[in-house]
């Protein structure tokens, strides 16, 4: 209908189309109005809003179910359990940066000792540091390192101060734990010296030397070392709450002039049968060389003698004991709880290549391997060695070397 006067077109309004240039790839493809409806936003239904959305209930705050603290008693206790193992492995990783570089070179082995079998020595020397009172202590602390690093003597020290006063392999790995004592006094080559007793290698030439002289004398690679600490060894056995030893008969000695000598010496009065140990006592037991008399009736190591062998079964004792404490079933309990203090004391023992991925696969072996029992070289009157060899050695026939080789490589 005309209003004021206007007049109205007869025809359809006139517009103007504009078209947009296709792309390469849209005119391959066939017009699709369906993804209009998809990018059309759709009003949420009532039922189906979001959570977060929802209002808050009114109500008291959730209450802590039986299954809400065990989660969280889990998470804490494998948090601790990480903590331990992170403190094992950092403070191995510390330790091995103070081995002798011409001592790591001189071995074979590689990172992973878990899944197979690898040797590993275990030098203990004869030097004790220059603060205690004993007679034969360093006379500096740079001596002192020097010995327990592994190095091989050099000024101000004197060459041949510091024998190993212990000589051990272990073969761990690869479902593996056995052990090898090797006699102090047994003859032998020394590099770069005439033959003597096997433990003078380490005053020569340090733990290299050491290393080199026990592989010919065995005829096998060395592919770890461990240098053990005596104040480092203290503190293991005192973390894992001491050690037990099991003695035939009763043994009784008096070390570096005994506690009343006044050269910080201890004094032993261990029973027949089982006995704890703390640090101080297990490192003196491992040195008992000469026994005293023991008080009261019955037989002891005094009356019916006591030999390097002895030594040598009571070192590996203390080593078992050890092992057993850090996987007794019943001694989980104490390990967990002092689980932190335990793995950063463990590694302080040893002076060691074994770092921070060997050392945690070195624990793992132990447990997985059990323990074999004690082999001496030399132990039993069929053994065929000579205790009067050369300057006072012990000369081992290298059948009786060989055998004690393949028992421990397993074959």
């Amino acid at each position: 209908m005309p209003t004021d006067g206007e007049q109205q077109p007869s025809g359809p309004p006139e517009y103007k189309v504009y078209r947009s240039r296709k792309g390469l790839l849209s005119r391959l493809r066939s017009p699709d109005l369906s993804g209009l409806r998809e990018r059309t936003p759709r009003a949420p239904k009532p039922w189906r809003r979001k959570k977060r959305d929802r209002p808050e209930r009114p109500g008291p705050p959730r209450r802590w179910t039986g299954r809400r603290v065990l989660k969280w008693v889990g998470l804490a206790a494998l948090g601790w359990i990480c903590l331990s193992f992170l403190a094992f492995a950092v403070s191995a990783q510390l330790q091995s940066f103070k081995l002798s570089g011409e001592a790591k070179d001189a071995l074979h082995g590689n990172p992973m000792l878990l899944p197979s079998a690898q040797t590993i020595l275990v030098i203990g020397t004869d030097a004790r540091p220059p603060d205690t009172k004993e007679p034969d202590a360093a006379p500096s602390e740079e001596c002192f390192e020097q010995q327990a690093h592994g190095d091989a003597p050099h000024d101000p020290c004197s060459v041949g101060e510091f024998r190993a006063d212990t000589l051990m392999l272990i073969r761990a790995g690869g479902g593996a734990f056995r052990k090898l004592s090797i006699p102090r006094d047994s003859y032998a080559e020394i590099p770069g010296q005439s033959p003597t007793k096997i433990n003078a290698a380490y005053a020569f030439g340090g733990a290299a030397a050491q290393i080199e002289a026990v592989e010919g004398f065995l005829d096998l690679e060395v592919d770890h070392v461990a240098i053990v600490d005596f104040t480092g060894f203290e503190d293991l056995i005192d973390a894992v709450g001491g050690v037990e030893v099991n003695l035939k008969h009763k043994l009784c000695a008096d070390i570096s002039g005994g506690a009343g000598g006044g050269q910080g010496g201890v004094s032993l009065r261990l029973p027949k049968g089982e006995s704890t140990l703390n640090g101080e006592k297990a490192l003196a037991y491992s040195r008992v060389r000469k026994p005293s008399e023991c008080p009261g009736p019955g037989r002891s190591y005094y009356s019916i003698g006591y030999s390097d062998f002895d030594r040598e079964q009571a070192q590996q004792e203390v080593i078992n004991g050890i092992k057993g404490r850090l996987t007794d079933p019943l001694r989980i309990p104490y390990n967990f709880v002092k689980g932190p203090i335990i793995g950063w004391d463990a590694p302080k023992a040893f002076v060691s290549d074994m770092g921070f991925l060997t050392m945690p696969q070195l624990v793992l072996a132990a447990a997985i391997g059990g323990s074999a029992p004690a082999d001496v070289l030399c132990a039993g009157v069929n053994s065929g060695c000579d205790p009067e060899g050369p300057e006072g050695s012990v000369e081992v026939p290298e059948a009786t070397r060989q055998r004690a080789v393949d028992r421990l490589l397993g074959g």
